[in-house]
């Protein structure tokens, strides 16, 4: 970017000195406008990646067309594709856009966008790229999608240059009618618009691959960049509690899907309208319409043109004011749909319970209520997109005889030809439309700032757990190395999501190799204490201590079984391979569950399809496939009748005679099945704390 601004900073420099020569006021204009991109584009590696290729493609453009224009006034300027010569203003014009990308960078809503953008251009990932006919290479991702980006942004300018060489035949066809000369009409017909209408189409077909390639592969990156981040060490859990999210599955699923498409189409179609409302002001600024001020002698110079200005801007603040409210009833709208398919998951999640207390009708009511906030907010954004849409309308609709209006006295008055007259009403079409891209888009980019918000509160949420992860440096609860081999507790407290203290240890010390029952009464924060020493737990602080290399595994009541094959659900978080057959079948009879030894590479809803008490056995079975240092059972047996549960606590300490037990219970016949005991004992101040009893005499 440094040595494009000193290319710019030297086109500038020669636009100066021509300009003053020649005494050129347009020269002049560019060369300060190119001094100024100059130190922009020099400033531009403090931007954002995504801003920069903007940046970038801009600065080129100006060093292109400014040397163009200075050609152009020199006379060496070709006149082989019938253009006219490369006014000043051109590369003027795109030096102000150049400037304006820096200073929209401090905009807040650019700057989120160009921030969530920015990670997936600038991946240092290896890729596999297709290209005809080099065939499959490799190849920096970031690299990858700059490369796809900025070939479609030259194509863009490649359409925008076929369309405005189409203009220049619309002209010519016309006037050809208006001689009536045939022969010209038939070449303009036939040598010119066939030619680059092939063009036109077979761009626009390579352009569709290259979108929809960038476009797939940006999604894919973003959704695992976001299901890492969302996985990644517990943050999904701590989420969950705090409840300062709702809906991440949304968020990755359809926002990251909204942001792509969307960033996409309004990043190269701006670019392109940008370009057309340049490439077509040319010729409104052009055309000899004479037009003073009422009252006075003053010309005005491009007078077309600043109808068409003025018409689009006026129209555009008018649309702002009207469809402003369409962002909020967006964000909104989005919230009610994902609560209403999150009701409809979570009663199919829970059927079975459901069907049994007999409760839907109290479901059925709740859905109604659910569906009801949608519709309720789905007719203030119809009211709202009335509104709009009715002034939109009515604004195109007058877009389209504006022109002839004002072209039709200066036609019937032989000042122009029809030939010019339709050129320059289409030019007004273009120009006003570029104008009018705001206008024409705003439910789209209320939808989309929408979308933008939700990740930006998302990514924040993330953030904000991934702080309060335990393991970090410096976190409220540490994790060590203790010295022998137990597993200790030192100095901690554990509180609630909402900060009101729940558990308070001084020194507790878990016995290697030995059976240890934690008792307590309901809410006294048992389950807490386990998950803080798997070190899930955020809220709190204090040490907790395991000999170096210890592998823990908490078995909860109710145990998670994955979507997919009942091998899957058995070797979670393994892989489904990672055990042999034989393995597996053994494991299963000794957890009573042979008769589904059969069914192992079944695909189901296993967590529907089998009972409380078949899955509390396929998670012990989990524990003899892991066969972990530490085996924490938070309840995980209450779903078994007392003699079975007393089968698979005495097959346990078989089969894994190195892990060291400790569980969560209730039912006095486990104390038989455990060497030690520790109770959770009220303090004073309402919290609990866990305290070593004897096993033969408590209680």
């Amino acid at each position: 970017m440094r040595l494009l601004s000193f290319a710019v900073a030297l086109m500038a420099v020669i636009a100066l000195a021509v300009g003053v020569r020649s005494g050129d006021a347009g020269t002049i204009g560019m060369g300060v406008i190119g001094a100024l991109l100059a130190v922009v584009t020099f400033r531009a590696p403090t931007l954002a990646f995504f801003l920069k290729i903007f940046s970038a493609v801009f600065a080129i453009e100006y060093v292109v067309f400014g040397g163009s224009a200075l050609l152009s006034q020199l006379g060496w300027w070709t006149a082989a594709l019938q253009l006219p010569a490369v006014p000043t203003s051109l590369p003027t014009t795109v030096g102000v856009f150049g400037i304006l990308i820096y200073a929209i960078s401090f905009v807040p809503v650019i700057a989120r966008i160009a921030r969530i953008a920015s990670p997936y251009f600038e991946s240092e990932e290896i890729t596999t790229a297709n290209l005809w006919p080099i065939g499959p290479f490799k190849i920096r991702l970031g690299r990858l999608a700059v490369s796809l980006f900025v070939f479609l942004i030259v194509l863009n300018q490649l359409q925008v240059g076929i369309t405005l060489r189409l203009s220049f035949f619309n002209r010519d066809m016309y006037d050809a009618l208006q001689n009536k000369d045939a022969a010209a009409f038939w070449y303009q017909l036939f040598y010119v618009f066939c030619v680059w209408a092939f063009v036109w189409v077979v761009s626009n077909l390579i352009e569709m691959f290259a979108q929809l390639t960038l476009l797939i592969r940006w999604r894919r990156w973003m959704a695992e960049a976001y299901n890492a981040r969302w996985l990644g060490r517990g943050t999904h859990y701590r989420l969950a509690l705090a409840g300062t999210v709702d809906n991440p599955d949304q968020r990755i699923a359809e926002d990251t899907r909204s942001f792509v498409n969307q960033t996409y189409s309004f990043a190269l179609p701006l670019l392109t309208q940008v370009s057309t409302l340049v490439s077509f002001s040319i010729i409104l600024w052009n055309i000899q319409v004479a037009f003073t001020i009422p009252g006075t002698a003053i010309a005005v110079p491009g007078y077309i043109f600043w109808v068409a200005f003025i018409y689009a801007v006026a129209a555009t603040w008018i649309t702002h004011l009207i469809g402003r409210p369409l962002i909020g009833l967006e964000f909104e709208q989005e919230r009610r749909e994902a609560n209403f398919r999150f009701s409809l998951a979570r009663l199919r999640e829970y059927s079975e319970q459901i069907a049994l207390m007999r409760g839907e009708p109290v479901e059925g009511r709740h859905l109604s209520r659910r569906f009801g906030d949608i519709v309720e907010n789905f007719y203030r954004l119809v009211w709202r997109r009335l509104k709009l849409t009715s002034f939109t309308l009515s604004y195109n609709q007058l877009s389209v005889v504006l022109p002839y209006m004002i072209l039709a006295p200066y036609y019937f008055a032989g000042t122009i030809t029809l030939g010019i007259m339709m050129q320059v009403a289409g030019a007004f079409d273009r120009v006003q439309t570029a104008l009018s891209f705001i206008i024409n888009s705003y439910a789209t980019i209320a939808s989309y700032l929408a979308s933008i918000n939700r990740l930006t509160s998302f990514e924040a949420a993330v953030a904000q757990a991934e702080a309060e992860h335990p393991d970090q440096d410096g976190a409220a609860i540490a994790h060590g190395v203790s010295e022998g081999g137990d597993t200790r507790i030192h100095d901690m407290t554990l509180s609630l999501p909402s900060g009101q203290p729940i558990v308070q240890v001084d020194d507790l010390a878990l016995a290697k190799g030995r059976s240890t029952l934690v008792v307590g009464p309901s809410g006294s924060g048992k389950s807490t204490l386990f998950r803080a020493l798997a070190g899930i737990w955020p809220f709190g602080q204090g040490k907790v201590s395991a000999p170096a290399g210890t592998r823990m595994l908490v078995l909860p009541q109710r145990p998670y079984l994955p979507q997919g094959t009942l091998r899957a659900a058995l070797a979670y978080p393994a892989d489904p391979d990672a055990f042999g057959d034989e393995t597996i079948r053994d494991v299963m009879a000794k957890v009573s569950l042979g008769h589904l030894t059969e069914r192992l590479d079944e695909v189901d809803l296993w967590g529907q399809r089998l009972s409380g008490g078949e899955q509390q056995r396929l998670a012990v079975a989990r524990a003899l496939l892991a066969k972990p240092d530490w085996l924490f059972l938070d309840e995980a047996t209450a779903s078994l009748d007392e003699k079975l549960e007393g089968e698979i606590y005495a097959m346990i300490r078989r089969e894994l005679p190195q892990t060291s037990i400790v569980s969560i219970g209730h039912r006095s016949t486990l104390r038989e099945m455990h060497d030690a005991l520790v109770a959770m004992e009220r303090n004073p101040d309402g919290t609990f704390s866990p305290k070593p009893r004897d096993l033969a005499s408590w209680g």
